[in-house]
């Protein structure tokens, strides 16, 4: 066992200046090419501080991209927790200390933009106290350190901490070890192919090693680092983007590393076989689209069916879950596929044949694909703005309900005569001296404004002939049924239920490519 370097996280709160952070250390700039200026892809980088190595992973602050910062918490070893003094604590801040908590990781504070006039540092030690992280210097045990990543100020303060805290935990693995890593982040890359960012655990990765990811084998075809310069090995904690996957690896999916593709063969396909010996044994019957219809009309259930295909995986789960958080009523989303890469023509058979639409996130659409889409009457909406997607299918999902049910007042008709009575209804005569009467109206019989009953017409006659509406001024004859409290004087209040339709997503152009 030899000592590895240490993977720090950077975790916190949209705009409260994660990337800037790791920009500052690194002495890069990477946060001007993330579409509105929000990180949507975790990256893994290293830097040298004091003559250590150090890795730094940099997860996405939107709240949709939950699963990749708690992915991000699973493989590091101490977190950086970075809160803007002039905003404080806010929901993101949470969840990654609920993240940090959970997989039991050290987490350091550290309180940026104290440049702002506007900051306050101590609020934000007694807001992260609420939560269990009570600073040092209160007598708690979380390091705080206060920075700006704009300034360049503290970070030297923040690094020593980081290097001390790595120096307690006393990291070590064994490069000598058959190699295993996590997949942090993965891409279709036109060019070349499948492309995935893995951060190595154990041992070290080789050029020309065969990879086990799932039930699929590849071979390393070439390692890169985060600036695209060719690696010949990759210890532990190393981030190395591998090209030569044969399939795409889920984000989180150990990869291990073989000198004969025979041994990894062996596994993968004992792989299949265990989990074609589960599906036997959880078999389902085949759902048919006419099962699903029927299915759906049984239920009442109002459904978006929506494919969904991004950039990179990470991208693609975490719209996925976004989307899937959106309630409107009684409507709501399915996606029914998550995939990497342009949109093809599987996925628009796909969305004809389950009456769903597309959804591209950072992705492009292929020129077949494009035309089948239009013989197919598919719609293709394309994104690079996560806010802006889902927005859209909120509005779509609200065009999709059904329409809320309004009552529509028709008429008044005041009761002049009284013609027959029995046990469970009155036969009368009125005047309509307000709109129309009609036959199946809905009323309410009033008497000095007092509500007396509520029912429905059944009959409306004019002249002893059956009519179906009477005009305002006229006389007509109807009949009350259900109740036999009807007095001269009283007065019928007539009303319908109508569906008022709600404004439908198409009214509500938007800055999106649409097909």
């Amino acid at each position: 066992m030899q000592p590895r370097p240490p993977v720090v996280t950077i975790m916190g709160h949209v705009d409260h200046g994660k990337t800037k952070l790791l920009d500052a250390i690194r002495e890069t700039h990477v946060m001007e090419q993330e579409a509105g200026g929000i990180t949507q892809h975790i990256g893994a980088y290293q830097a040298e501080i004091n003559g250590k190595t150090v890795t730094f992973i940099d997860t996405p602050g939107h709240e949709a991209f939950t699963a990749m910062r708690a992915r991000g918490s699973q493989v590091t070893d101490i977190v950086v927790l970075v809160v803007a003094a002039d905003d404080g604590v806010m929901p993101q801040t949470i969840e990654a200390i609920e993240h940090c908590k959970d997989a039991k990781v050290p987490i350091i504070v550290a309180v940026n933009k104290m440049d702002r006039p506007d900051a306050n540092a101590d609020r934000v030690l007694q807001q992260l106290s609420q939560h269990g992280l009570v600073p040092e210097e209160w007598g708690g045990d979380t390091v705080a350190v206060k920075i700006s990543a704009l300034k360049r100020q503290g970070l030297d303060e923040l690094l020593d901490m980081i290097l001390l805290q790595a120096d307690l935990l006393e990291l070590k693995a064994d490069p000598t070890a058959p190699p295993f890593g996590v997949v942090i982040e993965n891409e279709v890359d036109p060019g070349i192919g499948i492309v995935a960012t893995v951060l190595v655990q154990q041992g070290t990765f080789e050029k020309g090693m065969y990879l086990l990811s799932g039930e699929s084998v590849g071979r390393i075809k070439a390692m890169l680092d985060e600036s695209g310069r060719p690696l010949g090995k990759a210890g532990p904690s190393t981030p190395a983007r591998f090209i030569g996957f044969s399939e795409p690896p889920q984000n989180g999916d150990r990869v291990y590393g073989f000198k004969e593709k025979k041994k990894a063969q062996q596994i993968a396909e004992a792989r299949i076989s265990h989990r074609e010996q589960e599906q036997l044994k959880l078999a389902a019957p085949r759902v048919s689209l006419e099962d699903v219809f029927a299915r759906i009309r049984e239920g009442e259930i109002k459904e978006l069916k929506i494919v969904v295909k991004a950039d990179v995986q990470g991208s693609a789960e975490a719209v996925r879950d976004a989307l899937l958080k959106l309630a409107v009523e009684e409507a709501k989303v399915d996606v029914i596929r998550t995939g990497v890469g342009q949109v093809n023509e599987t996925d628009v058979m796909l969305a004809s044949a389950s009456q769903a639409i597309i959804v591209g996130f950072n992705v492009g659409i292929t020129a077949n694909a494009r035309k089948l889409a239009e013989h197919e009457g598919v719609q293709i909406r394309s994104y690079q703005i996560v806010y802006k997607l889902t927005e859209d299918i909120e509005l779509a999902l609200r065009g999709l309900l059904e329409p809320e049910i309004v009552e529509v007042p028709l008429g008044k008709v005041e009761i002049r005569a009284i013609f027959h009575r029995d046990r469970n209804s009155v036969v009368a005569g009125g005047m309509v001296v307000a709109g129309k009467a009609q036959r199946g109206a809905s009323y309410r019989l009033k008497r000095e404004d007092k509500l007396v009953f509520e029912g429905q017409l059944s009959s409306l006659k004019r002249f002893k002939e059956d009519v179906r509406e009477v005009n305002e001024g006229y006389e007509c004859g109807l009949r009350i049924e259900g109740c036999t409290d009807v007095q001269e004087g009283d007065a019928l209040e007539l009303y319908v239920h109508e569906k008022q339709e709600s404004i439908d997503a198409a009214a509500h152009p938007s800055a999106v490519t649409e097909t």
